[in-house]
């Protein structure tokens, strides 16, 4: 219908080829904890995880055979699924995935992101808080008014997040040459190798 809403992303392939493009997405999310693909993909993905875990939260015969007509390794995803990240998102309301956008990865310059589950192991916004925390108590500077938000973000449904935190920060300081920070690497060669590769 033009003009109309599109109710989803149609990935620019036929519905049963989406269908396992997304199963096949969300299966290596629960593996790995995190995933890299394009934007768009990594959004329509999310959709379908944040219905998994709530299935997985409701955790009766209907919904582990409704999550094992989803994964494509439900023998190995289904246990994992309704065991550690069910326990894990018993206590938050919503919002278990995070879309994060990052430079393009393929050479097309596609939008590209990360997809990760929040509060694991792999939490990439809970390592940079705690890079930020790190960088903070080394100048002796106040953490401002974002860095405190941020905080109130990843702690807030992790078990026992104050102290992850505190100790990530410290073992950031100590590892950090010495306690204090590096340098931030440089993105752009040196000048000395810009000229080096010029041709005569």
């Amino acid at each position: 219908m033009a003009g109309g809403h599109m109710k989803y992303r149609h990935l620019s392939r036929s519905s049963s080829h989406r269908e396992a493009l997304l199963r096949n997405l969300v299966t290596s999310l629960f593996q790995r904890e995190t995933i890299s693909t394009s934007w768009h993909k990594a959004k329509e993905t999310q959709r379908l995880a944040e219905k998994l875990i709530t299935l997985a939260k409701k955790n009766t015969d209907a919904t582990r055979r409704r999550a094992r007509q989803i994964l494509y390794t439900p023998d190995k995803m289904v246990p994992r699924l309704f065991g550690p990240i069910r326990e894990r998102y018993l206590e938050r309301p919503g919002g278990y995935t995070r879309v994060l956008r990052i430079e393009p990865i393929k050479e097309d310059q596609a939008e590209s992101a990360i997809l990760e589950l929040v509060d694991g192991p792999k939490d990439m916004r809970f390592a940079m808080t705690a890079k930020t925390l790190a960088r903070i108590s080394n100048k002796q500077h106040r953490m401002n008014e974002v860095t405190a938000k941020n905080v109130k973000k990843v702690t807030q449904f992790r078990k026992d997040g104050m102290d992850e935190l505190r100790s990530l920060v410290e073992k950031m300081q100590v590892t950090s040459f010495g306690g204090v920070p590096p340098d931030k690497r440089r993105v752009y060669p040196e000048e000395k190798y810009r000229r080096d590769m010029r041709i005569p």
